[in-house]
Order: structure tokens, then sequence, then C-alpha cells
């Protein structure tokens, strides 16, 4: 073996770096290869910044700053003058995204104005125009937020804010027409009274407009002769006057608009808290309260339609809420909103956290997490990959009752229906949320880390919904994360290699890519020399299909590049690869549960088509028995017993040597081509593989599938594109598959 291959699997095995074979990556500023393209994120056009709307309880309370600049455009660059118009435009939303980015904050108002003024001071009156037109496209304002540490927060609050807003409002309405119609019933009951029918009120009531028309003695006196004497029996009329005195002093909404601008003396509760504890402490301080406007509401409902009735219902609300409220009594009310930090929830936090999802409650919990790669308290330095937040959403699915909403806050503008969804949720939801500010660490962008987090499968997206059904078909929704049916996602890579010739390849995103991004796990990885890489460096995806026995002879390895955009090569030790094996029988177990290669189905399949098969084959023998001939039944000889697939293969077409193909009526169904790359090769409705997209991958992976084929039925053919790295050395192994 090689001085150079025994250094490196050394490094993979021990992650001690022979300084003379291997370099340390500490210091070289190396990034993973497919993030080459995302070095200035204010140049790019992506979802961020948003804008926080206000007064909107709709999907639409959310927009991305892209969204609004394009469906602006539409409207006003059209004509001769569109494309004009629509590069002043774009020029403008660069000097905002920057502006955001650079930590300005302020509506979009008056960040349009700034970018403007910016542009107008060197364009002149030609972008003015151009701006004016577009500006008054836009009917929206609110407040710009970029992906950092504080979105999470601010997101939730802002569309819980407006939950509450329009639950507030059919709140107000339900208690004012409460207090209208039983005041009504009391002013009815007085009108009758002794009181309400002496002339000095009849007197009060008419007004003095027409006090001279009227003689009210003896309006009084007729009144008490025509109008029975009887009013409400005492009991009522306290009973109607203490559910106007609950009602009107009721603090969980404000009674007006007015008033709910007015927070800083505002009588009415808060509910945002920053605790778990100071959520269920004000929740059981204030639980009396709330069963007693409950109450009210109920028996001021019955008393609108006559239908309390003391024998029977005295005794009944005697005892209201002693067992608590049932979701449906607590739907108007508001919900509690709680925003903790993952990184500073002690254990008596955490459990207290656990109470408020198992409670059934109208509790919402946004979880922040800023950093998923903890070093493991064991002390042996292994990642925990946040693991004690990915188990809280985990946990919370199994109370089977919980709204869960996972995902990173670079995906929450897609998440905002389901954001919304969740806060309308009559029950307890977890919002568990990556911000991705651990980026800090390795001086890259909240976004960059927290989308990357999300693509690696290092902190899949998914919502768990319990309303939506009775099954984890409905419930469960997982299709937000790319290529979802794939252990990792693969992602096209080009680059110029040292002929200067253009050379493109599919590299997969994995758990290590993430990883190797944060500096704080550089002594995990080693940078090999241009000059020492070898065939024994495999890619990192590739190294997690290889079961070993005894020591290895290849070493996973992954492309970086540095800060000149040169692209280095590193291998990683084996600490790395057991996170990421890890990482993907999580990925896996999420996979069961969106109903991607769910075992059960697929032990199903594999019985019903073995079912299937023999049955087609005995069919096939008793119609072949029963053939005559010459009016006499041919008695079949026992020959070997011929499957499905044996007569399929004798129909199967002659092909070139030079075409790329796969004998598919033979294949077995052993996954090896499907694991070297599921956009090249796909399983049919019988579940043998097939050539789905011979674009999606390289010449290399044709080869290595027909070498890794158990049955031999691949044959690779002739490469397409000639400049493939490798040819030469590819077309010999390809030789005996032709």
């Amino acid at each position: 073996m090689e001085a150079d291959t025994q250094s490196h699997i050394a490094f993979f095995l021990t992650g001690r770096r022979p300084s003379e074979h291997l370099d340390a990556v500490a210091g070289l500023g190396l990034r993973p290869a497919l993030f080459a393209g995302f070095s200035e994120l204010t140049q790019l056009r992506y979802d961020f910044p948003l804008m926080l709307v206000a007064k909107r309880s709709d999907k639409l309370m959310v927009q991305s700053l892209s969204g609004l600049i394009d469906d602006a455009l539409v409207e006003a660059a059209s004509g001769s003058e569109g494309e004009r118009i629509r590069k002043h435009v774009l020029s403008l939303e660069q000097a905002i995204r920057v502006l955001v980015a650079d930590g300005a904050g302020g509506s979009f108002s008056v960040l349009w104005e700034q970018a403007a003024n910016q542009l107008e001071r060197t364009g002149g009156e030609s972008i003015a125009e151009s701006l004016r037109r577009t500006r008054a496209a836009i009917k929206f304002d609110g407040e710009m937020v970029g992906c950092d540490a504080t979105l999470p927060s601010r997101l939730l609050q802002h569309a819980w804010a407006a939950v509450q807003k329009q639950k507030a409002e059919e709140f107000r309405k339900d208690i004012a027409r409460l207090v209208l119609r039983l005041s009504d019933i009391l002013k009815a009951d007085f009108e009758r009274s002794e009181a309400g029918r002496s002339a000095k009120h009849l007197k009060a009531s008419v007004g003095a407009g027409f006090v001279d028309a009227f003689d009210f003695d003896a309006m009084s006196s007729m009144l008490s002769k025509a109008l029975p004497k009887e009013g409400f029996p005492e009991s009522r009329r306290k009973r109607i006057g203490d559910l106007l005195e609950v009602l009107n002093a009721q603090q969980f909404f404000p009674m007006s608009e007015a008033s709910e601008k007015k927070t800083a003396t505002a009588k009415h509760y808060s509910f945002v808290f920053h605790s778990c504890a100071d959520a269920l402490a004000a929740f059981r301080k204030r639980l009396p309260k709330l069963i007693e406007l409950a109450k009210a509401i109920t028996i001021a409902e019955l008393e609108i339609d006559g239908q309390y009735s003391e024998p029977k219902h005295d005794a009944l609300f005697e005892e209201f809420g002693a067992n608590g409220l049932d979701p449906q009594e607590l739907a108007p009310f508001p919900d509690y909103l709680v925003c903790v930090n993952a990184e500073r929830m002690q254990a008596v936090e955490h459990a207290q956290l656990m109470e408020i999802l198992s409670s059934g409650l109208p509790i919402k919990v946004l979880l922040q997490i800023d950093d998923i790669l903890e070093e493991s308290p064991n002390g042996e330095g292994n990642l925990t990959s946040g693991m004690r937040s990915r188990q809280t959403a985990n946990m919370a699915i199994g109370l089977n009752e919980v709204y869960v909403l996972q995902s990173s806050a670079s995906n929450l503008f897609r998440f905002r229906e389901r954001v919304l969804r969740g806060l309308n949720y009559p029950g307890p939801a977890l919002f568990s949320i990556f911000s991705g500010a651990s980026g800090a660490a390795s001086g890259l962008p909240a976004y960059l880390m927290s989308a990357a987090a999300m693509e690696s499968r290092v902190f899949p997206a998914f919502t768990y919904d319990p309303s939506a059904g009775p099954n984890w078909a409905a419930r469960f929704y997982l299709e937000a994360n790319a290529q979802v049916d794939l252990d990792w996602p693969i992602k096209s890579f080009a680059y110029e290699d040292e002929q200067h010739q253009r050379v493109s390849e599919d590299l997969a995103f994995t758990f290590v890519d993430f990883v190797a991004s944060d500096r704080r796990y550089a002594k995990h990885l080693a940078r090999v020399p241009r000059e020492k890489w070898n065939g024994s460096m495999i890619p990192i995806d590739e190294s997690l299909t290889i079961e070993r026995k005894g020591l290895p002879d290849k070493v996973p390895s992954l492309l970086m590049i540095d800060a000149d955009n040169v692209l280095q090569k590193v291998i990683v030790d084996e600490r790395l690869i057991r996170e990421a094996r890890r990482c993907r029988e999580m990925w896996h177990s999420l996979q069961e549960l969106g109903g991607v290669h769910n075992s059960h189905a697929e032990k199903l399949l594999a019985r019903e088509k073995k079912a299937w098969e023999e049955r087609m084959l005995q069919e096939a023998e008793a119609h072949a028995a029963a053939q005559p001939v010459g009016g006499l039944a041919i008695v079949p000889v026992a020959q070997p017993a011929q499957t499905t697939a044996d007569v399929l293969a004798e129909q199967e077409p002659e092909r070139s040597p030079d075409e790329a193909y796969i004998e598919t009526p033979r294949c077995s169904t052993c996954d090896e081509c499907t694991q070297i790359n599921k956009n090249m090769f796909a399983y049919d409705g019988n579940k043998q593989a097939y050539i789905a997209d011979i674009n999606a991958g390289t010449y290399a992976q044709l080869v290595e599938a027909a070498e890794s084929c158990q049955v031999s039925v691949i044959h690779p053919g002739l490469p397409r594109n000639p400049k493939e790295h490798g040819l030469e050395e590819l077309l010999k192994r390809a030789e005996p598959f032709r």
C-alpha cells in the first residue's frame, strides 16, 4: 500500500494527521464545493428579505421582496419602456437587500425611499420615473426582516398577532351582542316595573320636544292598569346583572381597537412569554377568571334564548369548569405564545415544555435552535447534531394531539401557510426552528447555514397536523425537502480543471458537507495536496454505502473550495462518517413516516409480486397442458421451470454494444445501481431497474453500476461526454460489460 494511502487511512481511523502527507484545514477558509455560487447572497434573488405585512391574517401576511417586485413589474414594466424599468427596479431591489443585510431596519416604505435616493443621485430622472411607476403598483407595507437570529421570533410573533387580532374582532362582536341583548332584557324588565311606568320616567324617556303634548300622569295610570304588575324574579335580575359585570370586566381581549393600541395602560392580559414556566403560571393564575367568563357566555346565551331554568341549570353551572375547559370552550379565547431558545433551556424548563405540549392547552411554543452541532456531553468528541432539540419534536409527535412544525429559518416563507395552520390549530403547537445563527462561527450567513442544514438532512422540514385527517398519510408532510426519495440531494457541480476544460459532475450534499462548513470541526478534516490525490479517495455518499470488514482500502473525501474558489479535496475521519450514517438513519425514519420507501409497503409489494409470478406460471403451464394435437391432449414433458423473467428476457430486443441499457426483466432488485444514482437509475412497476435519465449521471457511474450489478444486466455502452475525466480507464473497465 502506498505511503499516501496509508496516511489517509490512518487519519480516517484515528483522526490524527501525519504532517508530511496531509494539511490542516483550520485557517484555510474552506467551504463545501456546492457553496461556490453563494459567496455573496446580496447579489442573488431569493426569498429574503421578507415583509411582515400589517393587518393581514392570511398567507399574504408575509411576503418576499423578490415576489413583491416581480408582481409590481408585471403591472409597471410594460410596453417599450418595460426593459428599462425592469433594470432600474431590480437595481433598487438589490440595494434594499444590501441595506437589510447590513442591519438596516424599518418598513418597506422607509427602505424603498432610502434606496431610491441612493440610485436617483446617480441615475437622474429616468430612474426616478421607473421607481415611481413601480412603487405605485405595490399596495403593501410592513417591517422588513432578514434571515438572521431574530427572524423566527419576529415572524412567529407577527403571525400569532395577526391570528389573535382576527380572533379578537370576533370575540368583541360576540361580547358586544351579549351585552346589548342582556341590557335590553333588563331594560324591558324595568319598563314593566312601577318605576318604569312612573310619570317622571315616561316624561324623561319622551324628550323635551314632546313634553307639552302628553299627560304623563294619565299615561302612567293607564299603563299601570294595562301591563302586568309582576317583573322578573329578583334572582334572574341579579343573575343578568352579574353576567353583565363579568362580560364588561373581562381582561382577555381589549374591547375596542383603540384600547388595544394603548398597550401601556390597557388592563387586558398579555399572552406572549419567553419562559414555559411563566406561561404555565399565568395560565393557572387566570384560569378561575377564564372559567368565570366562559360560564358567563354560556349562561348569557341561555338567558337570551329564554332557555335558562333555575331548577335545572343552577346546580349544573355550580360545578362548571371543575374539570377544566374542553378545546371547544377554550377556542374563542386568546392563545398563548411562548418563545424559548433551546440553548438556554435547563432540564426544569424542558420538563415544563413537555407539560405544556401534553396538556391539550392552546399554547403555541417557538423552540428556536441556534446551534445543531453540539459536542457530546460524554467528552469523547462525538457530535450530537442537536439531538436533544430534534428529540423534542419527535416526542411532541408521539403525543398525537400536538401540531408540530420543524423547519430551518430559510424555509419559513415557503412554510408560511403551515405556520398559520399551526397557530389556528385548537390545541398545543410546537414550532421547532433552526435559525442558522451558528453560522457566525464559520463566517457564513444565517440563511446559508439554515438552508444547508435542511438540504443535508441534518434538520429536515416537516409538519404533523392532527387535524388534517385520521392517518399518517394525511397528517405528516415531508415534501418540502429536496429530492425527498433520496438519501442525500444530488446537485450538479461544474468547474474548470487544470487543462482549462469544463468538468461537470453530480455531488451529493451530505451531513459531512454541512459539518465541514463549521470551523469548530476542522479537526475532523484534512486537506490532501493535489499531487497526492489518488483512486483510494471516494465521495462521502459512496463511502456510506460500503459495509467495511477489516481495514478499509477506500477513504471518504469531500470537494471544497478556498477563498479564491480553487478546488480542494479533503478527507474526513471515521467519527464524521458515523454521524453521517446516524443522520441518514434518522432521515430514513422520517421517510417511513412520510410514506417514502415504506418498508411495510415494500414488503407487501414483494409478496404480492411473488404470488402474481407464481400464479402466472401456473396458468401458463395449465394452458400448455390443455392444448390438443390431433384430438389428443399433449402430455407435457418435465422440464426446468421457466420464470416470468426468463420469458420476458427472450423477448428483449437486440441492442447495439455502443448503447447504454439494462436488461430490465433479469433485474434482481439488488438496489446497487439506484444507490449510486437514483436519478439515472429507477425501478419500474415490477421493481426492476431501467435507465430513467442517461443525462442525470456520468459515464463513471454507469461503469460503476455495471461492476456492482449482481446479475450483470447493466451495459454501459460508450460515453456520451467525450470530455469526461478518466475516460481511457473507464472504457477498459466497461469493456467486459458491453
